[in-house]
Protein backbone atom coordinates (compact mmCIF):
# COMPACT_ATOMS: atom_id res chain seq x y z
CA UNK A 1 0.00 0.00 0.00
CA UNK A 2 1.26 3.35 -0.89
CA UNK A 3 1.86 5.88 1.62
CA UNK A 4 1.99 9.62 1.98
CA UNK A 5 4.38 11.38 2.04
CA UNK A 6 3.87 12.98 5.45
CA UNK A 7 3.49 9.58 6.55
CA UNK A 8 7.09 8.64 5.51
CA UNK A 9 8.15 12.11 7.24
CA UNK A 10 6.56 11.18 10.62
CA UNK A 11 7.54 7.68 10.60
CA UNK A 12 10.83 9.03 9.60
CA UNK A 13 11.09 11.13 12.33
CA UNK A 14 9.71 9.08 14.88
CA UNK A 15 12.27 6.70 13.86
CA UNK A 16 14.99 8.77 14.38
CA UNK A 17 14.26 10.16 17.53
CA UNK A 18 13.36 6.67 18.93
CA UNK A 19 16.63 5.23 17.88
CA UNK A 20 18.37 8.46 19.07
CA UNK A 21 17.53 8.02 22.68
CA UNK A 22 18.04 4.64 22.37
CA UNK A 23 21.50 5.19 21.67
CA UNK A 24 21.58 8.47 24.15
CA UNK A 25 21.05 6.20 26.79
CA UNK A 26 23.16 3.33 25.71
CA UNK A 27 25.78 5.62 26.00
CA UNK A 28 25.09 7.21 29.33
CA UNK A 29 24.78 3.90 30.64
CA UNK A 30 28.05 2.48 29.59
CA UNK A 31 30.15 5.57 29.88
CA UNK A 32 30.70 4.58 33.53
CA UNK A 33 32.33 1.51 32.61
CA UNK A 34 34.41 3.21 29.82
CA UNK A 35 35.48 5.57 32.32
CA UNK A 36 36.54 2.74 34.28
CA UNK A 37 38.45 1.17 31.33
CA UNK A 38 40.14 3.87 30.86
CA UNK A 39 41.35 4.57 34.24
CA UNK A 40 42.37 0.58 34.59
CA UNK A 41 44.15 1.51 31.25
CA UNK A 42 46.18 4.28 32.51
CA UNK A 43 47.15 2.87 35.70
CA UNK A 44 48.77 0.15 33.95
CA UNK A 45 50.85 2.05 31.53
CA UNK A 46 52.10 3.91 34.77
CA UNK A 47 52.85 1.00 37.03
CA UNK A 48 54.03 -0.87 33.60
CA UNK A 49 56.81 2.12 33.28
CA UNK A 50 58.21 1.36 36.69
CA UNK A 51 57.66 -2.67 36.92
CA UNK A 52 56.39 -5.51 35.17
CA UNK A 53 52.87 -6.17 36.00
CA UNK A 54 52.48 -8.57 33.23
CA UNK A 55 51.58 -11.72 36.10
CA UNK A 56 48.77 -9.42 37.35
CA UNK A 57 45.46 -10.00 36.01
CA UNK A 58 43.34 -9.03 38.35
CA UNK A 59 42.39 -5.48 37.62
CA UNK A 60 41.68 -4.94 41.32
CA UNK A 61 45.07 -6.39 42.40
CA UNK A 62 46.33 -3.32 39.34
CA UNK A 63 44.05 -0.66 41.29
CA UNK A 64 45.05 -2.16 44.87
CA UNK A 65 48.70 -1.88 43.73
CA UNK A 66 48.64 1.83 42.31
CA UNK A 67 46.72 3.01 45.05
CA UNK A 68 49.25 1.77 47.23
CA UNK A 69 52.48 2.73 45.54
CA UNK A 70 51.55 5.70 43.44
CA UNK A 71 50.60 9.92 43.98
CA UNK A 72 50.25 11.99 41.55
CA UNK A 73 51.07 15.94 41.25
CA UNK A 74 50.03 18.45 38.49
CA UNK A 75 52.57 21.22 37.80
CA UNK A 76 52.59 24.26 35.28
CA UNK A 77 55.77 24.74 32.17
CA UNK A 78 57.38 26.46 35.32
CA UNK A 79 57.48 23.82 37.17
CA UNK A 80 55.50 24.93 39.86
CA UNK A 81 52.10 23.29 41.55
CA UNK A 82 48.63 23.55 39.66
CA UNK A 83 45.81 22.71 42.05
CA UNK A 84 42.95 24.11 39.78
CA UNK A 85 42.05 24.65 35.38
CA UNK A 86 40.96 28.11 33.64
CA UNK A 87 37.50 27.57 34.76
CA UNK A 88 38.50 26.89 38.75
CA UNK A 89 37.78 23.12 38.62
CA UNK A 90 40.30 21.00 40.43
CA UNK A 91 43.02 19.09 38.10
CA UNK A 92 43.42 15.64 39.33
CA UNK A 93 46.56 13.97 37.35
CA UNK A 94 45.16 11.02 36.16
CA UNK A 95 42.03 13.02 34.32
CA UNK A 96 43.72 15.27 32.29
CA UNK A 97 43.48 14.31 28.57
CA UNK A 98 46.82 13.93 27.33
CA UNK A 99 45.80 14.07 23.50
CA UNK A 100 43.75 17.19 23.93
CA UNK A 101 46.48 18.72 25.77
CA UNK A 102 48.90 17.99 23.26
CA UNK A 103 47.14 19.87 20.88
CA UNK A 104 49.49 23.38 20.34
CA UNK A 105 46.27 24.74 18.43
CA UNK A 106 44.21 24.13 21.36
CA UNK A 107 46.22 24.65 24.40
CA UNK A 108 49.47 26.56 24.20
CA UNK A 109 52.55 24.75 26.22
CA UNK A 110 52.72 27.24 28.64
CA UNK A 111 49.42 26.96 29.37
CA UNK A 112 48.82 23.09 29.47
CA UNK A 113 49.28 21.22 32.83
CA UNK A 114 51.41 18.83 33.36
CA UNK A 115 50.69 15.13 35.16
CA UNK A 116 53.85 14.28 37.39
CA UNK A 117 53.02 10.71 38.73
CA UNK A 118 55.48 9.49 41.76
CA UNK A 119 56.41 5.87 42.64
CA UNK A 120 57.02 5.61 46.07
CA UNK A 121 59.26 3.23 47.82
CA UNK A 122 57.96 0.30 49.49
CA UNK A 123 58.32 1.39 53.17
CA UNK A 124 56.84 4.94 52.36
CA UNK A 125 59.49 6.72 52.91
CA UNK A 126 60.76 8.48 49.49
CA UNK A 127 59.93 8.70 45.87
CA UNK A 128 61.53 5.72 44.17
CA UNK A 129 60.74 6.64 40.66
CA UNK A 130 59.11 9.96 38.54
CA UNK A 131 56.95 8.91 35.80
CA UNK A 132 55.91 11.37 33.19
CA UNK A 133 53.17 10.71 30.39
CA UNK A 134 54.21 12.53 27.00
CA UNK A 135 52.23 12.23 23.72
CA UNK A 136 53.65 12.96 20.00
CA UNK A 137 53.69 12.13 16.27
CA UNK A 138 54.43 8.82 14.79
CA UNK A 139 54.57 7.79 11.15
CA UNK A 140 50.40 7.34 10.66
CA UNK A 141 49.27 8.62 13.68
CA UNK A 142 49.55 9.28 17.62
CA UNK A 143 52.07 8.24 19.87
CA UNK A 144 52.82 8.50 23.33
CA UNK A 145 54.36 7.35 26.63
CA UNK A 146 55.22 6.59 30.17
CA UNK A 147 58.66 7.45 30.62
CA UNK A 148 59.93 6.73 34.19
CA UNK A 149 63.23 8.18 35.85
CA UNK A 150 64.73 7.51 38.83
CA UNK A 151 64.93 9.19 42.01
CA UNK A 152 67.74 11.17 40.36
CA UNK A 153 65.91 12.43 38.17
CA UNK A 154 68.85 11.85 35.55
CA UNK A 155 68.69 7.78 34.80
CA UNK A 156 66.02 6.05 32.61
CA UNK A 157 63.84 3.43 34.89
CA UNK A 158 61.82 1.83 32.32
CA UNK A 159 59.26 3.16 29.27
CA UNK A 160 55.21 2.09 28.31
CA UNK A 161 54.90 3.48 24.36
CA UNK A 162 51.50 3.19 22.82
CA UNK A 163 50.54 3.85 19.54
CA UNK A 164 47.30 3.99 17.18
CA UNK A 165 48.30 2.80 14.04
CA UNK A 166 52.32 2.21 13.37
CA UNK A 167 53.05 -0.31 11.29
CA UNK A 168 52.99 -3.51 12.63
CA UNK A 169 56.25 -5.52 13.03
CA UNK A 170 58.18 -2.03 11.62
CA UNK A 171 57.27 0.80 14.04
CA UNK A 172 54.41 -0.74 16.19
CA UNK A 173 57.34 -2.60 17.61
CA UNK A 174 57.94 0.84 20.61
CA UNK A 175 55.63 -1.15 22.52
CA UNK A 176 57.91 -4.89 22.57
CA UNK A 177 59.54 -5.27 25.67
CA UNK A 178 63.35 -5.89 23.84
CA UNK A 179 62.71 -2.16 22.29
CA UNK A 180 62.02 -0.83 25.56
CA UNK A 181 64.37 -2.53 28.21
CA UNK A 182 66.74 -0.49 25.36
CA UNK A 183 65.67 2.65 27.47
CA UNK A 184 66.53 1.11 30.57
CA UNK A 185 69.83 2.63 32.11
CA UNK A 186 70.10 5.22 29.99
CA UNK A 187 70.93 9.68 30.81
CA UNK A 188 68.76 12.31 30.28
CA UNK A 189 70.85 14.86 31.00
CA UNK A 190 74.68 14.95 30.53
CA UNK A 191 77.72 15.50 33.45
CA UNK A 192 77.28 19.04 33.07
CA UNK A 193 73.18 18.96 33.96
CA UNK A 194 72.08 19.98 29.93
CA UNK A 195 69.41 18.07 28.98
CA UNK A 196 70.12 15.59 26.01
CA UNK A 197 67.68 12.80 26.33
CA UNK A 198 68.04 9.99 25.06
CA UNK A 199 67.83 9.22 21.15
CA UNK A 200 66.60 5.93 18.91
CA UNK A 201 69.12 5.63 15.91
CA UNK A 202 68.61 5.03 12.34
CA UNK A 203 68.86 1.74 12.20
CA UNK A 204 69.45 -1.74 14.26
CA UNK A 205 72.72 -2.77 14.08
CA UNK A 206 72.93 -4.56 17.86
CA UNK A 207 75.87 -2.37 18.73
CA UNK A 208 76.48 -0.86 21.93
CA UNK A 209 76.03 3.08 22.08
CA UNK A 210 76.42 5.89 24.78
CA UNK A 211 74.23 6.95 27.75
CA UNK A 212 71.84 9.39 25.38
CA UNK A 213 71.47 7.03 22.52
CA UNK A 214 69.90 3.42 21.66
CA UNK A 215 69.51 0.98 18.81
CA UNK A 216 66.85 1.85 16.21
CA UNK A 217 64.43 -0.56 14.67
CA UNK A 218 64.87 -1.67 10.96
CA UNK A 219 62.28 -0.20 8.74
CA UNK A 220 60.65 2.33 11.05
CA UNK A 221 62.97 5.51 10.91
CA UNK A 222 59.69 8.30 10.83
CA UNK A 223 58.46 6.61 14.20
CA UNK A 224 62.07 6.69 15.86
CA UNK A 225 61.83 10.56 14.93
CA UNK A 226 58.80 10.48 16.18
CA UNK A 227 59.60 8.96 19.60
CA UNK A 228 63.07 11.00 19.72
CA UNK A 229 60.97 14.37 19.23
CA UNK A 230 58.40 13.34 21.87
CA UNK A 231 60.68 12.53 24.89
CA UNK A 232 62.71 16.09 23.82
CA UNK A 233 60.18 17.70 23.22
CA UNK A 234 58.40 17.10 27.29
CA UNK A 235 61.31 16.86 29.18
CA UNK A 236 61.98 20.02 28.08
CA UNK A 237 58.49 21.04 29.21
CA UNK A 238 59.09 19.49 32.63
CA UNK A 239 63.09 20.89 32.45
CA UNK A 240 61.63 23.40 35.27
CA UNK A 241 59.88 20.84 37.73
CA UNK A 242 63.30 18.08 37.73
CA UNK A 243 65.82 21.09 37.96
CA UNK A 244 63.52 22.19 41.09
CA UNK A 245 62.78 19.08 42.88
CA UNK A 246 66.90 17.71 42.47
CA UNK A 247 67.69 20.73 43.98
CA UNK A 248 65.20 20.39 46.71
CA UNK A 249 66.86 17.06 47.22
CA UNK A 250 70.00 18.32 47.53
CA UNK A 251 71.41 17.43 50.95
CA UNK A 252 72.14 20.75 53.16
CA UNK A 253 75.49 21.26 53.46
CA UNK A 254 76.20 21.11 57.78
CA UNK A 255 77.52 24.16 59.06
CA UNK A 256 80.36 23.79 61.21
CA UNK A 257 81.08 26.44 63.88
CA UNK A 258 84.52 27.59 63.74
CA UNK A 259 86.19 26.31 67.38
CA UNK A 260 87.68 29.65 69.27
CA UNK A 261 91.20 28.98 69.86
CA UNK A 262 91.40 29.03 73.91
CA UNK A 263 94.70 30.96 74.46
CA UNK A 264 97.22 28.80 76.63
CA UNK A 265 97.59 29.52 80.36
CA UNK A 266 101.03 30.72 80.97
Amino acid sequence: MQRSNLYIVIFSAILTIVLGGLLSGTSVVLKPLQDKQVELDTKKKILGAVMDISNIKDPKEILALYDKRVTSTVVDINGDLMEKDAKGNPLIAEKIDFQKNHNKFKKDVNARPYPVFMYMKEDGSGVDAYIFPMFGAGLWDWISGFIAVDSDLVTVRGVAFDHKSETPGLGARITDTKVRSRYEGKKLFDAGGVLQSVNMVKGEKGLPLDDHHIDGMSGATLTGKGVNAMLKDYFGFYGNFIEKTKAANQPVAEVVEPVEEVEAAE
